[in-house]
């Protein structure tokens, strides 16, 4: 395998969220309904998605956890189960996994700042005078 860096470690942790977010009605006990549908079918994606991640990175994957992330934490109040402790589940593991994704995202960018600078400083690419 090759060399792990943050990036991979960030979707390690997003996948074992993802694992406990889609476990987690039978792990807090949950009732059925909107809460326990979102938290399976966002729980699975967020899974997923870090596994793809992992196997060949891409920032399209990070910017879709972020999405999941960020859908995730707004998810209670849309689906109407914001006083409930799927709340607090939700919100927290959404909230954990749209900052790795960010994070994700922009160790990418900066990752790739470089090659990009080095290739606008090229004369070669310019047209002749």
């Amino acid at each position: 395998m090759g060399e792990w860096s943050s990036a991979k470690l960030g979707d390690v942790v997003n996948l074992i969220l993802g694992m406990i977010l889609f476990f987690s009605p039978w792990l807090f006990g949950l009732a059925a309904g909107a809460a326990c549908q979102t938290a399976s079918i966002i729980g699975i994606f967020i899974a997923v998605s870090s596994i793809a991640a992992l196997a060949a990175f891409a920032v399209w994957e990070e910017w879709l956890n972020l999405i999941a992330g960020l859908g995730l934490i707004v998810s209670p109040w849309l689906l109407g189960f914001q006083d409930s402790s799927a709340m607090t589940i939700d919100a927290t593991i959404g909230g954990i996994v749209a900052v790795l994704a960010a994070v994700g995202v922009w160790l990418a960018a900066a990752a790739a700042a470089p090659q990009v600078k080095a290739s606008l400083n090229r004369s070669d690419l310019l047209p002749p005078l």
